[in-house]
Order: structure tokens, then C-alpha cells, then sequence
């Protein structure tokens, strides 16, 4: 763990001591209340409706992180190595620690299709510096279904909140951007994957309880993982607008690799193709 939650890595704990101590920036600390209020919360009598996350919270399981920008630089190369160094980790944390990362929010106001393609500026970034060669089992295509976003080696389900939810209350954030890392291994290890049958119960449960803590019919592109018909991407932010939001996956994805060094070892970026992207930076 670094000493920042800011461009670093910390378990709920620290994040809460550090905000109740003021030692947290202010729009950490109000993130990380509507993140708790929200998670561990009801609404109007109903709880939160993914009873994994909101018992994960509960139980301090998280690990957090705070990025300043949606779009410098520096700021998602931070990101990228805390994800790197999350993964690394969260195993021996906990079997319930997905990662949550804050973003600092705007200067004005932004439109849900900012949100939209801020969030794929944000993985697309990602892609580019990513480290590991993208999983040979995961297609390259976001048109199918067993796609997902992948990171460090590991495939990934990616979901968040932010402020254009007027009526889905469990995906709303009234600060900004919010993006939890849930890696598949993380649903494998819990037996939830949509191929079992408590995987399966689980979901539906939580389809009911969407249902009466949001006031809405669940969305419509909610789905599972290697459905027909199902897609991961349209998932990580769902849509309020469907104007507003891409009707194709904004990602694009290939198998070259190392598409930059930034974020590789010393061996890997000796090893990197020298036509590459990136390559001789």
C-alpha cells in the first residue's frame, strides 16, 4: 500500500480514518460518504440492491483509490499502476476486494455522453498502456459475447455510478465518476459466475431487489457473461439517455503488444518491438 490515497492504493479502513481526520482532500472525503451512505444505506426502506457489495462494504473488504483527473496523463498512469498493484494484492486481502477508484470530480458540469466517453477515454487509455499481452481466451471483439474489459493479464467487470442517474439510484454518484474493478476471478472464487446456479439465484435476487430500490424496471442491457445477446460493455455504464449514449463500443482493441512502456518492467519494455506505438518512448 502507498502513504496517498490520491494516485494510490488503501484499504476502507485508512480511507475512512483519513476522512474523518480531514487529512483526505474534500472531494475524496464526499465521495467515499455517498460510496458508504449508498452501499451500506436503503432507500426508503430498501437496501442496496447487490447485497455482495454492500456486505463487502460492510465488512471493510475494498480497497480504494482517488485519481485527479478523468483525463491527464499522469493521473491514469497512476491509475494504471495502482490497478497493477491491486491485482497483485487483493488476494491476500480479501476474497470479497473489488477496487474502487474515486475520480476527482469536473469544474462544471458534464453531460451524460461526457460521462460515456470519459469512462472509455479511461479504459482505452488503459488498453494502450497496459503491461500484459491482452488474455488469449478473451476475444479482442467487444460484439461478443465472452468479451470483457481486461487489464494486467486479468479480465475484468468494471461498473459505475455518476451523477446523470436521475432515477437509477443504485448507479447515481452526486460527486462524480465512480469506476469499481471487480476482477472475474473475484465472481469465480464466490461461485457467482452467471454459469452456476447460485450464480444465477444471486442475480436474480438482486433483479428483484433493483426493482424496488430504484422504482424501475431493471435495464434492459443487463445481462450475463457469454449470453447470446448479452454484452459486458454496455454494462459498465449503463445508459439514463439512449441518445446520449454509444451504440457501438467506443474501445478498440487489439492483441500488439507492447502498445507503450510506460507502465512495463525493465524486461518487458527490452523486449518491446521497436515498431510498436509507444515502443521508443
Amino acid at each position: 500500500m502507498t502513504e496517498s490515497i490520491v494516485g494510490g492504493l488503501q484499504d476502507q479502513a485508512t480511507v475512512e480514518q483519513r476522512v474523518e481526520s480531514g487529512a483526505a482532500p474534500d472531494w475524496v472525503a464526499a465521495h467515499w460518504h455517498s460510496f458508504r451512505e449508498r452501499l451500506v444505506g436503503d432507500h426508503d426502506g430498501a437496501p442496496f440492491p447487490c447485497f455482495f457489495g454492500a456486505e463487502s462494504v460492510a465488512n471493510g473488504d475494498p480497497l480504494y483509490t482517488a485519481v485527479p483527473s478523468m483525463t491527464s496523463r499522469d493521473a491514469l498512469l497512476d491509475l494504471g499502476r495502482t490497478l497493477l498493484e491491486y491485482l497483485d494484492t487483493y488476494e491476500d486481502h480479501s476474497d470479497r476486494a473489488s477496487l474502487v477508484a474515486f475520480f476527482r470530480p469536473p469544474e462544471r458540469d458534464r453531460t451524460e455522453r461526457e460521462y460515456h466517453e470519459g469512462l472509455w477515454h479511461i479504459l482505452q487509455f488503459l488498453h494502450v498502456h497496459d503491461p500484459e499481452p491482452w488474455p488469449a481466451d478473451i476475444p479482442t471483439d467487444p460484439d461478443d459475447p465472452y468479451w470483457e474489459f481486461s487489464f494486467g493479464g486479468e479480465p475484468m467487470f468494471p461498473t459505475c455510478r455518476a451523477p446523470f442517474y436521475d432515477q437509477r439510484l443504485s448507479r447515481h454518484c452526486p460527486v462524480g465518476l465512480e469506476v469499481t474493478f471487480q476482477p472475474r476471478a473475484l465472481f469465480e472464487s464466490l461461485d457467482v459466475t452467471g454459469d452456476t446456479e447460485w450464480g444465477q439465484q444471486a442475480r436474480d435476487i438482486i433483479q428483484d431487489r433493483l426493482e424496488e430500490y430504484d422504482g424501475v424496471c431493471p435495464h434492459a442491457d443487463l445481462g450475463d457473461w457469454g449470453i447470446e445477446g448479452d454484452r459486458e460493455w454496455r454494462q459498465y455504464m449503463l445508459s439514463s439517455d439512449d441518445a446520449q449514449a454509444p451504440d457501438r463500443c467506443p474501445i478498440k482493441v487489439t492483441r500488439e503488444h507492447p502498445k507503450a512502456t510506460d507502465l512495463c518492467t525493465e524486461e518487458t519494455a527490452s523486449n518491446a518491438d521497436p515498431s510498436s506505438p509507444g515502443a521508443a518512448r
